[in-house]
Formats: structure tokens, sequence, C-alpha cells
């Protein structure tokens, strides 16, 4: 009688440890399907650290070059349709309003001068007074790039600081990818193929931030 007593606790006993294990497998389980592993420098890695305009850049400059790559109108139809309404031509062609529409545009042309970085363009069929530049740094200005899809607003950040600091932040990751290894002391009577955008301000000078050039 002791030795049955004595089995049947050993038995319970064996099954309380049974589903204990059950239960912690099936919980250890659970986790492992729930984590997501996170390798340091990865698009996830820097969306999870605390902001930095630098990160937000690397992450959203990919989806900017693609716009624009996609959206750019031909240099040539571009000047023709500003010629017969700039108005028209900005809202048709560009994103954005304030001080100008931002436009994505590609062209082809010859390098005829340069300074600071900036080179001026000469593009066949273009009228004389027409000033066609393009800025390859090492200093780049201005945020056409940020400004280029329309999608990234002031409402997105803390202060005009963060939205700035990621305008600039755009113009380093592409100088990164396209500009860095440029050699500028040659590019003067160079042909070059370019896609980028400017702000429309004035039609008759458009200074270009690429986010493409091809040296010929």
């Amino acid at each position: 009688m002791q030795t049955q007593l004595s089995n049947q606790l050993a038995a319970k006993k064996r099954k309380r440890l049974l589903i204990a294990g059950i239960f912690t497998a099936a919980v250890v389980g659970a986790m492992a399907i729930d984590t997501k592993v996170i390798i340091n420098g990865s698009i996830e890695d820097l969306r999870q650290q605390a902001f930095s305009p630098d990160n937000y850049a690397k992450i959203n400059y990919p989806d900017i070059k693609q716009y624009v790559e996609s959206n750019a109108v031909d240099a040539t139809a571009l000047l023709n349709a500003l010629r017969e309404d700039k108005k028209a031509a900005g809202q048709k062609y560009g994103i954005g309003g304030g001080v100008g529409p931002v436009i994505p545009v590609s062209l082809e042309g010859t390098v005829t001068e340069g300074r600071s970085g900036i080179f001026k363009i000469s593009i066949p069929n273009f009228p004389d007074n027409q000033t066609v530049r393009v800025q390859t740094g090492p200093a780049l200005n201005g945020t056409d790039l940020r400004d280029a899809t329309g999608e990234i607003k002031f409402g997105k950040f803390k202060n005009q600081i963060e939205y700035q600091d990621v305008g600039a932040a755009m113009n380093r990751v592409m100088k990164a990818e396209i500009l860095d290894d440029l050699d500028r002391d040659n590019l003067v009577d160079k042909t070059v193929a370019i896609t980028g955008v400017f702000r429309l301000i004035n039609a008759k000078n458009w200074l270009i931030t690429p986010v493409g050039m091809d040296v010929k």
C-alpha cells in the first residue's frame, strides 16, 4: 500500500515537472519568435538610436534619389514649359511652394567653367542667357534634396534646428555617394550627364543639386 502511494506521488510530481517544462519551452519559443535581431549599423539599428540628422538622411536619401530619378523632366522640355508659363510649369513638374517649387531635372551638356565647386553647363540649343549650374562641393548649399519629395515636413521634427540639420545631412549623404571622388580640377570641357533637383526662383538661372552625375 505504501509503495503504491509513493508511486502515485512520484507520478504526479513527474507530471507537474513535465507540464512546467512544456510551459517554459512555450514561453521561450514565443520570446524567440517575437525577438528581432538588430545588426549594428543596419537601417533598423539607425532607426532605434537617438535622433541623428545623418542617420535620418541615410535612411531616407535612397527614397529621395529614386523619386528624383523617376520624375526628372528633360531639361529642354522644362525650358520650353517655363518659357510658356513659369507658374504652370512649376506646378506641373515641381514640389512645394514658398520660395519656389523644387523641380527634378535631367540633362546632358558640357562643363564650361567652374568656381568653388559650382560648374556652369552648356546644353545644346539652350539660349546664351539661360544659366545652368551644378554644385559639386566640397561645400553644398540649400535644402533642395530634403524638400524634393514633399514628404519630409517641418512637423516631423522637434524644432527648426533639427529640420535644417536634416537638409544639410541629405547633402552630405549624396556627396559621399557620388561626389567625393569627382575630379573637379579636370572637369572643364568634359561632357556630363546629370540628374538632380533645383529650386525654381529665377527661371533663367538653375542651380542643380545632383543625385547622379556621369562624367563622359
